[in-house]
């Protein structure tokens, strides 16, 4: 499976501090936001990575992962010139996706919770259609919602629906047979003139082919895009770090977990980071395992 991380648009609910640098970039504690993304595909097992984002941003992301080789990871970076909905991402990744199935995750989105990695690798060895993750919300008329059956099925999505027929909102992280492309290449822009990822997850539903997992209790899903948002994702990690005295979306841990580097790559890569706290926890998992 081929994974892309969508980290475009222009921030706009974040302005003014998103008028010099993509959200993307921001600091959700003590790391960017979207080593919370990468950290979601590294967790399941995906190691062939692309990065779409403005022309004006990509070096920025570039200058901060490189190529992924030192986390034993192959990453790309590729152009989206103007936001035209999260669905114009599988247009623009067509290459890379190739043959194979992808994975889509929204650079603004941060995952956490018991068995995630377990949960996530399930899901990804076994997609046959689309595999979508829902979030018990409050106020689901914000969102977009999904109604499953009794196996899980999607029966019904809504797209921020006055009568909400679940409070399920669908989450940014999403699982796609190949099939996912030419779907995207047959969809017509929405009266708001962007590809609509509902459109395509209506097309597996009508299919009989998208399901909907429900993250539970204890499981948490932050969307970054406000500044509130942004300020309790921060609270949050650092709370939940201090307490528990590891790092949340540490890729350097994660990549050394996973098998993609060794104890000693691991080593190398806390030592350029030594001056800083994050830097001597990545030194310190490599000392002790």
């Amino acid at each position: 499976m081929k994974g892309i991380i969508l980290a475009g648009g222009h921030g706009t609910r974040l302005h003014p501090i998103t008028l010099g640098t993509s959200k993307q970039m921001l600091p959700v504690y003590d790391k960017p936001l979207i080593y919370y993304s990468l950290s979601v595909l590294m967790l399941a097992g995906i190691t062939e990575i692309q990065i779409i984002s403005s022309p004006a941003d990509l070096g920025n992301f570039s200058r901060l992962l490189g190529d992924g080789s030192e986390l034993g990871l192959t990453l790309t970076y590729a152009e989206q010139a103007e936001p035209r909905g999260i669905a114009e991402a599988f247009l623009v990744s067509a290459d890379h996706i190739g043959q194979d199935s992808v994975a889509l995750v929204l650079g603004d989105n941060i995952f956490h919770g018991p068995g995630f990695a377990s949960l996530l690798q399930q899901k990804v060895r076994s997609v046959n259609g689309c595999v979508l993750f829902g979030y018990s919300v409050p106020d689901p008329e914000r969102y977009g919602v999904g109604e499953v059956d009794r196996d899980g099925r999607l029966v019904s999505v809504e797209e921020k629906p006055v009568r909400p027929r679940s409070n399920l909102a669908i989450t940014g992280l999403y699982l796609y047979d190949n099939d996912v492309v030419d779907i995207a290449k047959n969809l017509r822009p929405s009266k708001r003139g962007e590809l609509e990822i509902t459109e395509i997850n209506r097309t597996y539903m009508e299919r009989g082919k998208a399901q909907l997992v429900s993250l539970g209790r204890g499981f948490v899903w932050l969307d970054a895009g406000t500044h509130e948002a942004l300020a309790e994702a921060g609270q949050y990690v650092q709370i939940l770090e201090h307490r528990q005295g590891v790092r949340i979306a540490c890729i350097e841990e994660i990549a050394w977990r996973m098998g993609f580097i060794d104890r000693e790559d691991l080593r190398r890569l806390g030592k350029k980071l030594e001056k800083s706290p994050y830097g001597q926890y990545v030194l310190d998992v490599a000392a002790r395992g």
